[in-house]
């Protein structure tokens, strides 16, 4: 196969898309691994006031299982649109969930009163596993994935 016919069965758009797909969501994975070890003292040096330390600290444990579900199914789905595979659309979409669910126990928990920066962040983070699964979602009906 040509360097021509390898470029035009895989657009540049769509590698890019994914390959920064499994950046955020690797560096969204160190988060995640990092937040086991997280004490009041180390999110007051991270700049959270004692109140927010304790908000943050106080959340369910089904918080954590949403965030997981969210940053991992964005890692596998991501690698998944890498190698091009169509099952990374269900995979997206149950990463969108997981993040839909950590919205809603962040807003129903009070995080984004107690710590505003929370609301602009997980709302990037939503917006960007939305576009990852509309992102699968034109690349399959251009029939890009297999």
């Amino acid at each position: 196969m040509t360097t021509f016919a390898l470029q035009a069965t895989r657009p540049a758009w769509l590698t890019a898309t994914a390959g920064l797909g499994v950046l955020w969501n690797a560096y969204g994975a160190w988060q995640f691994a990092g937040s086991f070890s997280q004490t009041p003292a180390s999110l007051m040096a991270a700049g959270m006031t004692p109140a927010q330390a304790a908000l943050y600290l106080s959340l369910p444990g089904w918080i954590s299982v949403a965030f997981a579900v969210g940053v991992f199914g964005g890692l596998a789905g991501s690698a998944a649109l890498l190698m091009r595979r169509a099952f990374a659309l269900p995979i997206f979409a149950v990463s969108l969930a997981g993040y839909a669910l950590l919205f809603a126990g962040d807003a129903y928990y009070g995080v984004f009163a107690g710590i505003p920066a929370q609301l602009v962040i997980l709302s990037v983070v939503v917006v960007i596993a939305a576009a990852l699964l509309w992102t699968t979602v034109v690349a399959r009906g251009r029939g890009l994935l297999a």
